[in-house]
């Protein structure tokens, strides 16, 4: 038999292994120690040892900074949890918390700057990072995927459908939505009426008849060349003598005509350029747009105080193609926009929404190209070329027009 100090194999050493494998109670954990007790017992003997009075004025001379250490632990390896193994399905927040504090060595919410799960669920919502929806059961969230290589997949599909819209698509797509409008206002199009091909007189026969003047321009003939005449006159035959040719020469010579004398040969007229010559004035004003339009292009076009449309369907159907205004920009490339009819706030990046279009008369922002940050009024649209025409109102060249402006280069001014 062994005996009392049997050392590893006794029952009270296998049964303090047994209990170290499992999740202990969170109360009787230290995290400054990073150590788990296993009763109230052994904790109030932890926080009355040396080493934790060491570790604790260690911890007290910074507190905020270990608070805000263990806080970003946490959300890693929550965060990182939840991408792993829910992805963007909407999941109850507190599964995901069992999932993660499997771990043994995860970092406790008590040592965090939430006091609870709630309140962290409530800052995943405020960043934009998860849609939250509380319900009976609890917190609901849904990963937002901000992956940049889902964000560049999403942009490159999005072009490719662009350039798949070829114009005849677009041209058929207009006509029929002119003609769904035009039914809208009770406006009918006349349908064509089909007949059977009826012959009065089934003797009758079918005569074809030409262009008689055609036929006339065609039996015209041109006249005789004055070089081919001259070179006949000069011709002789075999059986004239030198004498009678030299005859005739100089009675061909006495009957010259002075018209006779003239170049067959005229010079053409030169053409008139069908494209005006543009003045000096105006290759340098083309040459200071093209400037302009190489620096001021830029792949970013989010500006604070435009309103924009809001196409992704990831941030749920309240936000769905609704309206609004961005209110601030971030890394150029996001945004935050406050949504015009809920006055709900949501993080979105650029790729995610387009600009507004108003109505013609009303104030707009260039966002990109050679004007980008000036204010416009808006003229005219043109629906066939996705383009509309501006005129500027601020700026060094306030009341100047610019024609054929993209869509993606102008937005709508919030009121």
């Amino acid at each position: 038999n062994m005996g009392k100090d049997g050392g590893f194999l006794t029952p009270k050493a296998i049964g303090n292994r047994i209990k170290a494998k499992g999740l202990q109670k969170l109360r009787w954990y230290c995290q400054s120690c990073q150590k788990q007790c296993r009763d109230e017992n052994g904790f109030k003997c932890h926080i009355q040892s040396e080493s934790h009075q060491r570790q604790l004025l260690l911890v007290g001379e910074n507190s905020g900074k270990y608070v805000a250490n263990y806080s970003h632990e946490f959300h890693s390896g929550f965060f990182s949890t939840l991408r792993r193994s829910f992805g963007t399905k909407r999941v109850l927040a507190n599964t995901v918390y069992c999932e993660y504090i499997k771990d043994r060595d995860h970092i406790h919410m008590n040592a965090t700057r939430w006091v609870a799960l709630a309140g962290y669920v409530r800052w995943l919502g405020s960043q934009g990072l998860c849609e939250i929806e509380q319900t009976e059961r609890g917190w609901y969230v849904t990963l937002i995927d901000k992956d940049p290589d889902s964000v560049r997949r999403e942009m490159d599909s999005e072009k490719k459908q662009k350039m798949d819209l070829d114009d005849e698509q677009r041209r058929q797509k207009l006509i029929a939505e002119q003609i769904k409008r035009d039914q809208e206002r009770g406006i009918q199009q006349p349908e064509p009426v089909y007949s059977d091909l009826v012959r009065k007189d089934e003797d009758e026969k079918v005569q074809v008849t030409f262009n008689q003047m055609v036929v006339a321009e065609k039996k015209k003939t041109l006249p005789t060349s004055i070089l081919v005449t001259s070179s006949k006159k000069r011709q002789t035959t075999t059986d004239e003598t030198p004498d009678g040719v030299e005859a005739k020469k100089q009675k061909a010579e006495m009957q010259e005509e002075p018209a006779a004398t003239e170049s067959v040969f005229k010079k053409p007229l030169p053409v008139a350029s069908s494209k005006p010559k543009k003045s000096a004035l105006e290759e340098l004003r083309e040459m200071e747009e093209k400037r302009k339009e190489a620096k001021n292009r830029k792949d970013y076009w989010l500006h604070e105080g435009i309103v924009v449309k809001i196409i992704t369907s990831k941030l749920g159907d309240k936000c769905y193609k609704k309206k609004g205004v961005v209110t601030k920009v971030e890394d150029r490339y996001q945004a935050v926009v406050k949504i015009i009819d809920t006055n709900d706030k949501v993080r979105v990046d650029q790729a995610h929404v387009e600009t507004v279009i108003p109505a013609i008369g009303k104030k707009v922002l260039i966002v990109n190209g050679a004007y980008r940050g000036e204010e416009a009024t808006l003229e005219d649209i043109h629906q066939d070329t996705f383009s509309v025409d501006l005129t500027l109102t601020t700026g060094p060249m306030v009341g100047m027009r610019c024609n054929n402006v993209a869509y993606e280069d102008v937005s709508k001014l919030a009121d």
